[in-house]
C-alpha cells in the first residue's frame, strides 16, 4: 500500500516521509538500573547441587498451620536455600523412629540449626499397644479412614501413622502453648515432625542429647527440684484437661537442672476419654515408684489426690 493509500484510511496513523522512530527509542546500558523499580530486584544466588542424603528445606512447602506457633524462637531456619541433611539415626523405636537434621543455608555462614526428626512408620507402622484406649473418643475427619483403621487395612496403616504423627503435632504445640516443657514443635510434613533437639553440654565440653530421666542419678535436692518440675507441669495439663497417658522416666529428658517431657502421640483427654482417670493414676504411680527407688519419699496416691484438686 503506497502513502497515498493511507491517507485515504484515516484510521491509520499518516507518518511524514523523514518520521523515524529512532528518536525514542531508548535501550539503557546492561550496567545501568537506575530506572528500574525495586521491587522487581533481587539478588540472584547459585547453589551447588545437593548431595546423597540431603535435600531443599521442607518449610516454605508445608501449610502455615504445619508451621510451629509464633513467636518463632531465634534459632529456627526460615531461608528458602536452607538445606536439610541427615546427620544419623537417634532413636529407634516400635512405631516411630528420631532422626538428626542439620538445617543451615550454605549462602549463610553460622546460620544453623540440629533438630530431632521423629518419622512414623508407613504401612509398616505397628500400632501402639492398647490404642483403641488412647484413642476412645477421638475422631477421624473422614469415615472412610476410620473405617479402614478398624479393618487394619495396608491403608488403614498409613492413615493411623499419620493420625499418631498429627496427633503427637497438636499436643506438643498445645503444651508448648501452655508454657510446659516439650521440645518446640517446628513444623509437621506427612508423618514426620521436626522439633527441637534437646541437647546438654558434655564433660569434654561437646553438645550431646540429653539423657532420659531413668539414666540419671541426680542428688537428692535436684531430685527433689525435679519432682516439683513434674508436679506443676502435670497439673498444668490436668487443669486443661489433658493426660500424658504413658508417662514415666524413660520419656522425661534432664537437661541439666529441667526436666522435658516427650513422647506425646498417646495423649488423652482427661474427661472424654473413659480411661482417662485411669491412665493418670498410671502416670502417677510410675513417677513416683521412680523417684521413690531414688531415695524421694513420695506417694502416687498423694500426688493423684493433689492432681485431681487441680483438675475439678
Amino acid at each position: 500500500m503506497s502513502h497515498d493509500d493511507l491517507s485515504q484510511h484515516p484510521q491509520h496513523p499518516v507518518f511524514p516521509d523523514d518520521f523515524s522512530a529512532d528518536p525514542y527509542r531508548h535501550v539503557p546500558p546492561s550496567d545501568d538500573l537506575g530506572d528500574l523499580d525495586d521491587r522487581f530486584v533481587f539478588d540472584f544466588r547459585a547453589y551447588d547441587d545437593l548431595e546423597d542424603g540431603q535435600r531443599w528445606s521442607t518449610w516454605l512447602s508445608v501449610e502455615p498451620l504445619c508451621r510451629g506457633p509464633e513467636p518463632l524462637p531465634d534459632w529456627v531456619v526460615t531461608s528458602q536455600g536452607a538445606i536439610d541433611t541427615e546427620l544419623g539415626v537417634l532413636k529407634t523405636g516400635k512405631e516411630a523412629d528420631v532422626h538428626l537434621i542439620e538445617r543451615a543455608d550454605p549462602r549463610e555462614p553460622g546460620v544453623g540449626v540440629v533438630m530431632a526428626a521423629k518419622r512414623y512408620r508407613s504401612p509398616e507402622h505397628r500400632t501402639f499397644h492398647r490404642s483403641a484406649s488412647y484413642t476412645e473418643g477421638r475422631s477421624m475427619k473422614r469415615s472412610r479412614d476410620e473405617r479402614a483403621v478398624k479393618r487394619k487395612s495396608t491403608f488403614g496403616r498409613q492413615v493411623a501413622a499419620g493420625e499418631w504423627a498429627v496427633s503427637e503435632w497438636a499436643a506438643l504445640v498445645r503444651l508448648w502453648n501452655l508454657g510446659l516443657p516439650v521440645p518446640y514443635p517446628v513444623q509437621i510434613d506427612g508423618t514426620e515432625i521436626l522439633m527441637e533437639w534437646i541437647t546438654v553440654v558434655g564433660e569434654d565440653g561437646s553438645v550431646e542429647t540429653a539423657p532420659r530421666l531413668a539414666q540419671t542419678r541426680p542428688s537428692p535436692e535436684l531430685l527433689a527440684a525435679y519432682f516439683q518440675q513434674l508436679t506443676d507441669a502435670l497439673a498444668t495439663m490436668v487443669q486443661n484437661g489433658v493426660v500424658h497417658g504413658d508417662l514415666s522416666a524413660y520419656n522425661i529428658l534432664a537437661a541439666g537442672e529441667r526436666l522435658v517431657i516427650i513422647d506425646l502421640p498417646q495423649i488423652v483427654d482427661l474427661v472424654g476419654n473413659l480411661n482417662g482417670m485411669s491412665f493418670l493414676q498410671r502416670d502417677c504411680a510410675n513417677i513416683c515408684g521412680w523417684f521413690r527407688s531414688r531415695g524421694l519419699e513420695v506417694d502416687e496416691h498423694a500426688l493423684f489426690a493433689e492432681l485431681m484438686a487441680h483438675a475439678f
